[in-house]
C-alpha cells in the first residue's frame, strides 16, 4: 500500500489529529526560539508513527525505529542516559520485532495488524522481566549520573511495558506508552526550565499522549471488529 492510499484510509477525525499534532510541535520549536532541528525532525516523525499505529499499520513501527534513534541522540545531549539507553537498547530493537510480529499476522491479509489476546503466562512474564529490567536500569543509570534518576527509571519501566504490549499486539499496549508520555513530559519540563529549546520536546510528548490515548481507542474499535467478523 502506497502512502497516498494509507492516508485516504484515515478518517477525519485522524487526520486533524495528525496536523494539530504537527501544527503544535512545529509552533512551539519557533516559539522557543528553534536551532535544534533535530528535535523537531523526530517530533515529526514520531507523532505521524503513532497515528498509522494507531490503525494497526505495520509501517507506523517502521517510523518509530526511526524515531527512537533520533530521539536517542536527542536525550544524550541532555544527560538522559536512561532515554538513550532505553530507545537505542530497547524501543528501537523491540519496534523491529514488532514489526516482523504484525507483518506475521495481517487481519484477513489486509495491512491492519490482528489483535492478539494476552494470555496470563505472558503477563506474568512481563510482570517479571520488567521488575528486573528496571532493577538493572537503575544500577547502570545511577553509575552514570543520569539526570531525574527516578523519573527516567520509572521511564524504562513503563516503555518497556508498552514495547512488550506493542510485540504481543495487544490494544493495552497504547495505555503503556500513555504513562510513558507523562513521565517524559515531566522529565523535558524539569529540562526546559534550564533551557528553553526543550520546550518543543514538551509540546511533542503532550502530543504523543493525545495519539497514544486515540490509539486505545481505536484498538478497542478493532478488536470488537475483528472479534466480531
Amino acid at each position: 500500500m502506497k502512502i497516498s492510499e494509507y492516508i485516504k484510509s484515515f478518517t477525519e477525525f485522524e487526520k486533524g489529529l495528525w496536523l494539530v499534532s504537527v501544527l503544535v510541535i512545529t509552533v512551539s520549536f519557533f516559539a522557543s526560539g528553534g536551532g535544534d532541528y533535530l528535535s523537531l525532525t523526530a517530533s515529526l516523525i514520531g507523532v505521524t508513527s503513532l497515528i498509522f499505529i494507531a490503525r494497526g499499520y505495520v509501517f507506523g513501527q517502521v517510523l518509530m525505529v526511526v524515531f527512537s534513534v533520533f530521539y536517542g541522540i536527542i536525550s544524550l545531549f541532555f544527560s538522559y542516559y536512561g532515554e538513550m539507553i532505553t530507545y537505542l537498547g530497547m524501543t528501537a530493537p523491540m519496534a523491529v520485532m514488532s514489526i516482523v510480529s504484525w507483518v506475521k499476522h495481517p487481519y484477513k491479509k489486509t495491512k491492519e495488524v490482528e489483535i492478539a489476546k494476552v494470555t496470563k503466562g505472558q503477563i506474568l512474564l512481563m510482570l517479571l522481566l520488567t521488575a528486573a529490567v528496571t532493577a538493572v536500569f537503575y544500577f547502570v543509570l545511577k553509575a552514570l549520573g543520569n539526570a531525574s534518576i527516578v523519573l527516567s527509571t520509572i521511564s524504562v519501566t513503563t516503555s518497556f511495558i508498552a514495547a512488550y504490549l506493542t510485540f504481543l499486539r495487544s490494544e493495552f499496549y497504547a495505555l503503556g506508552y500513555a504513562a510513558n508520555d507523562v513521565v517524559l513530559i515531566a522529565l523535558w519540563i524539569i529540562a526546559a526550565l534550564s533551557d528553553i529549546s526543550c520546550l518543543p520536546m514538551v509540546f511533542c510528548f503532550v502530543m504523543f499522549l493525545f495519539n497514544d490515548l486515540y490509539g486505545f481507542y481505536s484498538w478497542r474499535k478493532m478488536r470488537k471488529r475483528q472479534t466480531a467478523s
